[in-house]
């Protein structure tokens, strides 16, 4: 992934009127002041990020005139999980941001979303004018998925009641042909595989059961979880790559597979708390979907109980 955000509030240049309110207190008007901060940070935020990608991402590659690249074969899809899930996670944490200054909500939603969608849409024209890449169509239709998925739940409940998180566990390649190979693509420390191995990665479609049934004695904080992965990949389309070597591998005998999940879930925002910074917390925490028991299929029929899956 390219794209990380990190919203934070700053109140130290504020004048003394704006502080009558309490640094995590939402106001019921809009605040001037706190529009400014939120605004002048996100483009800080957005412009520096870009400018980062920019020189550590594209420059060590040869630039090109603008194309398209039709990548949606790749990786079993989990990649566009990926465009999904970060245009979703951006939409909903820059809608958080808005909701601070108190504008009209349905100016947070518009705002928080289309933020989002603009961000990955002009990483898409990076891409595009990127000899080893190009825009893509699949990615951009994914991340107006996941900006979309936070407007449309906003718009129509005043609430994510299908949220939508992600999960990463360690892999072990045994081979060690396939795990030099592995470290060479994906990374060899945790943070790297865990940002970039998509054999490793779970995404996450995550509802609130009592959101829906109101009426019923089922837990608010309790949600049910569908899950997707996927296994056995070693490059992008299939098994098979020539390493820095030039020495060709050939593993389209090991078959990739893709995985189908189902597994209770924690939705921490329903934990209620006083505490304004560990409701943050708590948010923060609901990125992730929560280790439990998991039922698997995967497409090559087989079934299997996880006692706990990451």
């Amino acid at each position: 992934m390219k794209h990380r955000l990190l919203y934070l509030c700053l109140l130290l240049q504020l004048p003394l009127h704006a502080q009558r309110l309490s640094f995590w207190e939402l106001p019921d008007t809009t605040v001037r002041t706190r529009v400014v901060a939120v605004s002048g940070f996100s483009l800080a935020v957005y412009g520096g990020t870009l400018a980062a990608l920019d020189q550590v991402w594209y420059k060590g590659y040869p630039r090109s005139k603008f194309h398209f690249f039709n990548d949606e074969d790749e990786w079993l899809g989990m990649d566009k999980g990926g465009h999904v899930y970060s245009a979703y996670l951006e939409a909903k944490y820059s809608r958080e941001a808005w909701r601070w200054t108190g504008i009209p909500r349905k100016q947070q939603i518009w705002i928080g979303g289309l933020s989002a969608l603009a961000f990955q849409t002009l990483i898409e024209v990076m891409d595009g004018f990127s000899t080893n890449w190009g825009f893509s169509p699949s990615d951009m239709t994914a991340n107006v998925l996941g900006a979309g998925a936070m407007i449309s739940q906003e718009l129509l409940w005043n609430e994510q009641r299908i949220q939508l998180k992600f999960s990463s566990h360690t892999m072990q390649y045994h081979d060690p042909v396939v795990a030099r190979h592995a470290n060479n693509i994906y990374g060899s420390n945790f943070f790297q595989r865990t940002l970039k191995d998509y054999n490793a990665q779970t995404y996450w479609v995550s509802v609130n059961v009592k959101a829906f049934a109101t009426n019923s004695h089922w837990p608010a904080w309790l949600n049910v979880a569908a899950g997707y992965g996927a296994d056995r990949m070693y490059n992008a389309e299939d098994n098979t790559w020539t390493d820095i070597n030039g020495i060709y591998h050939d593993y389209s005998n090991v078959h990739r597979i893709r995985q189908f999940y189902l597994s209770p879930d924690i939705d921490f925002t329903k934990i209620h708390t006083r505490h304004k910074g560990f409701k943050i917390a708590l948010q923060l925490l609901n990125m992730l979907k929560f280790p439990a028991p998991t039922l698997e299929i995967n497409s090559h029929g087989t079934f299997k109980l996880h006692p706990i899956y990451f």
